[in-house]
């Protein structure tokens, strides 16, 4: 892993503000970079994956690494993630959910094959290992107890330090998975339009894609759980971020939400210093516990940019992360939704017109009714299923708009396929498991993992 060392000094917070800024593009540079994450599980017991053995993660990591050409990343050497020459990157989440950080591409066509080619090779991998990969939002079956931990420092600073801020902190980091994707903006007021729309929106894509029903072997009472535990993780890092829909709101504002937002650890020679609950304001004045006298480097910065978890993050990007992990099919949908909503100027305002008048108690209600009902939710007396049919016709304008053919001369709205599914029947992907679950299944969970593995 890199060392900050050749990363500049940061001497003011305009510094930081002129971070964010450098992240507007025009256009016809806007990308997609698609992200997810999937639970491991052995073949013939289910049980997670460990870090070691000759069927755990490190046997994973060696084998796409030796077969297909990525190149290992080590921490105290131990491989604990993988690059390749596109900008792409496999790496671990604390309770060893594999994640697939797709590369900056022009289109959803190309995100789907590189989801499809990652799948394939992960798949070739596991096979022989007598292990596969589960798409979900949470773990269905084990408990925190039955969950291996990763060898990655930065996950002991967060281990240590997330029960003190909340109860459901270490169940986030190994038992649940997500589907993201980064989109590009091309100015402030760009940025701030497509924040305040998307992060609006992000319950109607929770409810879209909950794929989470499942508590260590039963009915959670919830159609998205992983949603659900994002409630109690951390207050100071989660949630809706009432402050987006403010006049305020701009680079400047996040900035100083992000100097509020308690650090996690300095990365130096090789390793991670705790800070945890410490001050990047402080940091800024050279009075930084951790590092006293130090002046924060702008890969500080970055590193403590991606430990905020608001429904949207930016960095000189933003990231949608409402939707909980699922199926190939969906994992192509989630970049689709977004780009047809964010990327159409047309699309956007429509988007934003939807929801701009909702209170701020409704936008958190609906998040909170959305992870247990679903599209069975409802705002301002509307169900989150009409609303979601709308949202979709918006998606498909806009994708139309978008106009980017594959080779045999389809747009991207095909993409939208599985989620409009959801939407006329009403049924989640939650809904049709935990429907299998009590009539044929019994309530017993292996057919899940026999039938939904990737």
């Amino acid at each position: 892993m890199a060392g900050q060392a050749a990363s500049p000094v940061v001497n003011s917070r305009q510094e930081l503000i002129e971070y964010l800024e450098s992240g507007c593009k025009p256009a016809d540079q806007w990308r997609l970079g698609t992200e997810h994450e999937k639970f491991g599980f052995t073949r013939s017991n289910l049980r997670p994956l460990p870090y070691e053995g000759p069927a755990g993660i490190e046997a994973v990591l060696t084998g796409l690494a030796s077969q297909f050409g990525w190149q290992p990343q080590a921490e105290n050497g131990k491989v604990i993630a993988l690059l390749d020459d596109t900008g792409a990157s496999i790496t671990l989440e604390p309770g060893g959910q594999l994640e697939l950080s797709g590369a900056l591409l022009e289109d959803i066509h190309m995100t789907c094959r590189e989801v499809s080619t990652h799948l394939q090779q992960v798949k070739t991998v596991a096979e022989p290992l007598d292990v596969a990969f589960l798409g979900m939002g949470f773990q269905p079956k084990w408990r925190r107890e039955d969950i291996p931990w990763m060898p990655k420092d930065r996950y002991r600073i967060m281990r240590a330090y997330m029960p003190t801020v909340g109860s459901m902190g270490l169940d986030m980091m190994t038992r649940t998975c997500t589907v993201q994707v980064n989109l590009d903006f091309g100015s402030e007021a760009d940025m701030i339009k497509k924040f305040r729309t998307s992060l609006a929106l992000q319950p109607i894509a929770t409810a879209l894609f909950a794929n989470s029903p499942f508590y260590e072997g039963t009915d959670s009472g919830f159609v998205s759980y992983r949603s659900h535990v994002w409630e109690d993780t951390d207050p100071d890092r989660t949630g809706m971020l009432p402050w987006v829909f403010s006049g305020a709101m701009g680079f400047e504002k996040y900035v100083d939400y992000m100097l509020d937002v308690p650090m996690y650890f300095v990365y130096r020679d090789g390793q991670y210093l705790d800070a945890s609950g410490q001050s990047f304001r402080d940091f800024l004045a050279g009075k930084l516990p951790a590092l006293p006298g130090e002046l924060p480097r702008l890969k500080d910065w970055e590193d403590h940019l991606t430990t905020a978890f608001p429904e949207v993050r930016l960095k000189r990007f933003l990231e949608m992360r409402g939707a909980d992990g699922g199926p190939w099919r969906r994992l192509c949908a989630l970049p689709a939704l977004w780009a047809g909503l964010l990327y159409h100027p047309a699309s956007l305002d429509a988007a934003w017109d939807l929801a701009a008048d909702w209170s701020m108690e409704e936008r958190q209600q609906l998040r909170r009714d959305a992870a247990q009902l679903g599209l069975r939710a409802s705002v301002r007396g509307r169900s989150v299923q009409s609303l979601a049919q709308e949202v979709l016709e918006i998606a498909r304008e806009g994708l139309k708009a978008r106009n980017r053919l594959d080779g045999s001369g389809a747009n991207e709205t095909g993409f939208l396929a599985p989620l409009q599914d959801s939407a006329d029947s009403g049924l989640t992907p939650a809904d049709r498991k935990l429907r299998l679950f009590k009539e044929q299944w019994k309530g017993d969970l292996r057919p899940l993992f026999e039938d939904f593995a990737y």
